[in-house]
């Protein structure tokens, strides 16, 4: 068989969100496949493959098809506390032991972060472009994660926002969307390695030339804006973005992989019993550049 791809939500959605079938994707790919997958990804921007056993050795060794990986330096858990290696986020409520982490314990509530909207590695100089999210174990309900269409976002802009705009700076950092929450115990060294960097809050894809919002619950200034202002018309232009028109909630299932482009999505984790095991892997290819220095 040959990949297929599918829009799952063809009526309200055909371009945003697929489901790809067809290729086993946890054995080494043809160029060929990797290429319509790139492609697959250039118009949906998330893409489902189902049943997907992936271990850790495997899943790297898909992801690097697309480019180099990031090493896992956004999370908080470093060193002697990591479960998983540097070339996976993990993404879950275990401790390096496989314990669920206590309710109070910091990775968790640094962790309860990634409920909030979000492009992974936006507070990076240079960002993510994929990232793919492994399904290892997941709980009886709840956990689901949902995906926003910055592309759609900005193409339903009236032409003054456009115009607003169309060279703001932002700056991210994860100091800022975890005080959103109330989260603000780091420690120095975290401090300096979560300063903030700037992007561009408006995108060009290179492949489609389509334009998106790079929005994230990281984004806590605008440069040139007061801070205030800044975090004001942030927070309107996230309520515009994720609107049920826009998202695709995605119900997860063991051994599902979902990849998506960073550059053009924002995604949100939604609630679960934190008593249960949600343990997912994520694998994250970096973008070439910083947003400043690609094409505006």
């Amino acid at each position: 068989m040959s990949l297929s791809i599918r829009a799952i939500d063809p009526v309200s959605r055909p371009d945003f969100a697929g489901i790809a079938t067809g290729v086993d994707i946890t054995a080494p790919l043809a160029g060929e496949t990797a290429a319509a997958i790139a492609a697959g990804m250039d118009r949906f921007a998330v893409l489902v493959f189902p049943d997907a056993r992936f271990d850790d050795e495997r899943q790297i060794a898909f992801s690097a098809n697309f480019g180099p990986l990031e090493q896992a330096t956004g999370d908080i858990a470093q060193g002697a506390e990591r479960r998983l290696s540097m070339q996976v986020n993990d993404i879950s409520n275990l401790d390096r032991n496989n314990q669920v982490l206590a309710r109070e314990d910091r990775r968790r509530l640094f962790g309860l972060g990634n409920r909030l909207w979000h492009s992974d590695s936006s507070f990076k100089p240079i960002p993510a472009k994929y990232s793919a999210l492994s399904a290892r174990t997941i709980p009886g309900a709840g956990g689901n994660t949902e995906f926003a269409d910055m592309r759609a976002a900005y193409d339903a802009l009236d032409d003054a926002t456009k115009a607003e705009i169309a060279d703001l700076v932002c700056e991210h950092s994860q100091l800022f969307s975890r005080a959103t929450l109330g989260f603000d115990d780091f420690t120095e060294d975290e401090r300096r390695r979560f300063a903030p960097v700037p992007q561009r809050l408006v995108r060009r894809h290179p492949a489609t030339g389509r334009l998106s919002l790079f929005l994230a619950s990281h984004a806590g200034a605008i440069r040139g804006w007061p801070v205030p202002e800044a975090r004001a018309f942030l927070r309107d232009l996230t309520e515009h973005a994720t609107q049920r028109r826009f998202v695709y909630a995605h119900v997860w299932r063991r051994w599902d992989l979902v990849m998506w482009d960073n550059r053009v999505t924002m995604h949100r984790a939604r609630p679960f019993d934190a008593t249960e095991v949600r343990d997912m892997h994520r694998t994250t290819v970096a973008d070439s550049a910083p947003t400043l220095e690609q094409a505006a």
